[in-house]
């Protein structure tokens, strides 16, 4: 249902459109279709190993973003916070993962 908001312009209505079912059913297709492609791909068997391992990684990140954008709701405005933290835990992540494979390897 849309809620009606009043405006500063001579009293015009306008409509503000929520978010319906629509966009969550399109985007947990999406993800089941994804799943499907990269399940099918390591199930083949013939395919180029490192094109398996590519693959793989590159519709793990468009979940990644897609699932944050729209189950997280990342992609509304007043969310930059748990952007930034979320951002901020990447950062520290990788850098404890670069941190240990140095010192495993080089040490």
């Amino acid at each position: 249902m849309a809620a009606e908001q009043h405006t500063r312009d001579h009293g015009v209505k306008r409509r503000h459109r929520q978010e319906g079912p629509q966009k969550h059913i399109l985007i947990f297709v999406l993800s089941a279709v994804l799943t499907l492609i990269a399940f099918a791909a390591v199930a083949a068997g013939e395919v180029n190993a490192v094109f398996a391992v590519i693959l793989l990684l590159v519709m793990a990140l468009i979940q990644v973003f897609v699932q944050m954008g729209y189950w997280m709701h990342l992609k509304d405005k007043g969310h930059m916070m748990p952007i930034i933290f979320i951002l901020g835990g990447f950062l520290i992540a990788g850098t404890c993962i670069i941190m240990a494979l140095y010192w495993v390897w080089w040490e």
